[in-house]
């Protein structure tokens, strides 16, 4: 009978995840929709014709007739003659297709440009997430767990860094370690790697030249991110500290060890709640780390395609950079689920 009745109560519980899961993908699918449906009308919002330039670059040659023009409109997926939902209707079915347009600046297919920046974003972003997530934690727990010591002085500090910008940050750090120019002068600080001095591909100096120019970049993420997760845990943690279970288990004489154990396991459960709403503004703020330092990724290349008018490269950059975070707090509501219970009867 407690076999049964264990077994009927897993599957329950596993019924639940599983409901809580549908009602959270049905949200982000309904997020993706909306981003997808203000990136293709913001261009179209714009005075004028967002494809203009093209045609006047295309037209300023002597070669570029009404034949021309029209063909200009039709591969940038902006054709003034043919309303609005009919455009709408071509642009879902190339998106469903994996077709972004094409971008005039870079004379290639927006997804082709997408797919070389990414690689070069989600390594940074990645790395430099997961690090400060884990370090900022870990930094939290001591805190809590040794209030009242010196270790408090670390507050300030991570307030700060909490609220500096991201570019400001930046522009500090490569006055002070940038290979050019700076204090110190010990990490490279343009580019993601040496344009002149390797050749790209799987070769020892490429990959160091890579992990040195992303030295700075990441470190920038780290600092001005870390500051959050060390104030979120630590305030979880101390509320979690003064909770029964915690008392219990010091009464109990468990090894201190074992006692921030329990009440860490309990006080990150919020904080990855706070994770998935982290990575918005992290991806925001690396955008601009991108432009500071000439990264090629993603945030890079939006710069370039804002200051060329490249509405169609803009626009895909967009749908891109909007998915990949949808799927980041995807992802983290996915863990919260899996380890949290009562998130199963909340959903």
């Amino acid at each position: 009978m407690r076999t049964g009745f264990a077994g009927h109560a897993l599957a329950w519980g596993r019924g639940l995840a599983m409901r809580a899961l549908l009602r959270r993908l049905g949200v982000y699918l309904l997020a993706a929709w909306v981003a997808i449906t203000v990136s293709f009308l913001l261009p179209r919002a714009v005075p004028g014709n967002p494809v203009a330039g093209a045609i006047a670059r295309a037209q300023s040659s002597g070669i570029c007739n009404s034949f021309c023009v029209k063909a200009i409109e039709e591969q940038l997926g902006f054709n003034v003659h043919t309303s609005l939902w009919v455009q709408y209707v071509q642009y879902l079915g190339n998106l469903v297709h994996g077709n972004l347009g094409f971008s005039w600046s870079e004379n290639a297919q927006v997804t082709s440009l997408i797919v070389s920046y990414l690689p070069w974003t989600l390594g940074l972003l990645g790395v430099a997430t997961i690090l400060s997530f884990v370090i900022g934690t870990l930094i939290g727990v001591v805190m809590a767990w040794r209030r009242g010591s010196w270790l408090d002085w670390l507050m300030p500090a991570a307030t700060f860094f909490q609220a500096i910008p991201y570019f400001f940050l930046a522009l500090v750090l490569v006055l002070i370690f940038g290979e050019t120019g700076s204090l110190l002068k010990w990490f490279p600080s343009l580019y993601g790697f040496d344009i002149y001095g390797v050749d790209p591909g799987m070769n020892l100096p490429y990959i160091a030249s890579i992990l040195g120019h992303a030295v700075l970049p990441a470190l920038t993420v780290i600092l001005a991110s870390m500051g959050g997760f060390i104030l979120s845990m630590r305030n979880q943690m101390v509320t979690t500290m003064d909770e029964d279970f915690v008392l219990v288990a010091r009464a109990k004489g468990l090894r201190t060890g074992k006692v921030v154990w329990y009440a860490a396991r309990n006080a990150l459960l919020p904080c990855v709640s706070n994770f998935s709403v982290a990575i918005s503004i992290v991806v925001a703020g690396q955008i601009l780390v991108e432009i500071v330092f000439n990264y090629p990724g993603i945030g890079y290349h939006l710069y370039g395609a804002l200051g060329a008018l490249d509405y169609t490269l803009v626009q895909g950059i967009f749908v891109v950079i909007t998915l990949v975070v949808l799927a980041a707090n995807l992802l983290a509501d996915v863990v919260y689920v899996l380890i949290d219970p009562r998130a199963r009867q909340e959903a």
